[in-house]
Formats: structure tokens, C-alpha cells, sequence
């Protein structure tokens, strides 16, 4: 990657980005280690350079094949979600997309497995591990409502787009007192952030609050 394309983003970005920490502050984002991992990360190697420049709103943004980056609050409310409520091991990740939620999670847990099924988002999400020195991320270009048995169970799964179903395969994948976030399209049509805890006897459930993702498919790969 050329990051010197870049460069007048990058002499301001640890400005703004302190400015975005501070507005996640304000929405009530708390954990530390969080709030210092996305200060300390830079959003906008995460973009084309054509939306770079937009890199610390506080928005989703487009990244191609009708995919988006998450809004930074949204990112830091499930890795938040995710870091106080248990062991944060392997992590399993449902939509690698541009590699930016990935790389916050790879930076408050022991190992990431990422599944993606765009192959050329896969292929500028390992540019960007790689360009940052980030050893502890481990992908694979799948169906992502399949999990990874290989590496199960997971401490956390977390998935980055919406299904109307919670898929079967990642449930059977969580370990026992593991946890799984993921924006559920419920009746209506509209979406819920679902915290999911497995237990010895099923699964609890508690509705965080309502967002907007793209939706999970399933069965396509390319």
C-alpha cells in the first residue's frame, strides 16, 4: 500500500482522531482500552483515497461492492460489549470487510479469525494487516454463516452484517460462557443489536439497540 498518498491525512489524524474519542465519550463509550485502541488506530488507511478525507466523522462510510465501514460508534460499542463481558481469546469475526473492525479487535484480544466472502475486499484487508504489522489476525475468504469449525469453540463471535436468522453453525461454535454480538433484521424490517450469551443450559439473550448494517448473505462467495 501507498501510504504516501495519504500523508496530508496522516499529519492531522491523531488530532481528529482524538476529536472522534472524545465525541464517543460524549455517546457514552467508557472502556479505556477501547477508546485507546481507536485513538491510536488510523480509520483512514481503511478507505479509498476519495473518502479518506472522511475518515474521522463519525459515520458509515462506502468501501465498495456495496459494502461499508462501520460507524466508529458502532465499532466501539460492540468491541466495548465484547471486552466487559468476558474472556476476549479467539474471536471470531462474521464480514472482514475493509479490515478496520478487525484490527480494533486484534488489539484487545489474543487471536482473530476473520471470515469474508468478497474476495477483493479480503485481498485490501490483508494489505492493510500486513502494512500495520497486525500477527494475530488469521482470515478466510468463505460463507461466513458456516463459522470455522477448525478453530472452534470461540470465546466471542461477532458478525458485521445482518441476518434474519442467527445462524445455527456459529451457536454450535461459541464456547460455553461465550458470547456473540450480531444485528438481527427482525419483524418489520428494521435491525437489533443482539448480545448473545451461551450457557450450560441455552443461550440468554439481550437486545442492545437499533442499528443499520448491510445484510449478511449466505451462500455467496466471490
Amino acid at each position: 500500500m501507498n501510504h504516501n498518498k495519504f500523508a496530508g491525512i496522516g499529519m492531522t489524524s491523531q488530532r481528529t482522531r482524538s476529536r472522534l474519542v472524545e465525541r464517543l465519550r460524549e455517546k457514552g463509550i467508557k472502556e479505556e482500552s477501547v477508546l485507546n485502541t481507536i485513538e491510536t488506530t488510523p480509520r483512514h488507511l481503511f478507505l479509498d483515497e476519495a473518502m479518506a478525507h472522511r475518515a474521522y466523522e463519525d459515520t458509515a462510510l462506502p468501501i465498495g461492492l456495496g459494502q461499508t465501514i462501520s460507524q466508529p460508534y458502532i465499532v466501539a460499542r460492540m468491541t466495548e460489549l465484547l471486552v466487559d463481558s468476558g474472556i476476549m481469546g479467539n474471536i471470531l469475526e462474521i464480514g472482514t470487510g475493509c479490515g478496520y473492525q478487525t484490527s480494533i479487535l486484534s488489539k484487545v484480544s489474543f487471536q482473530v479469525y476473520t471470515i469474508e466472502r468478497l474476495k477483493q475486499l479480503q485481498d485490501k484487508a490483508i494489505e492493510r494487516f500486513k502494512s500495520l504489522e497486525l500477527d494475530n489476525i488469521t482470515y478466510k475468504h468463505a460463507d461466513g454463516f458456516l463459522g470455522w469449525q477448525e478453530h472452534a469453540p470461540f470465546d466471542a463471535i461477532i458478525v458485521t452484517a445482518s441476518p434474519s436468522n442467527i445462524p445455527e453453525k456459529l451457536v454450535e461454535q461459541l464456547a460455553v460462557g461465550g458470547r456473540m454480538l450480531i444485528p438481527l433484521t427482525v419483524e418489520g424490517g428494521h435491525q437489533e443489536l443482539i448480545l448473545l450469551q451461551k450457557t450450560e443450559d441455552g443461550m440468554e439473550q439481550m437486545m442492545i439497540e437499533k442499528v443499520n448494517f448491510v445484510p449478511l448473505l449466505q451462500g455467496t462467495v466471490t
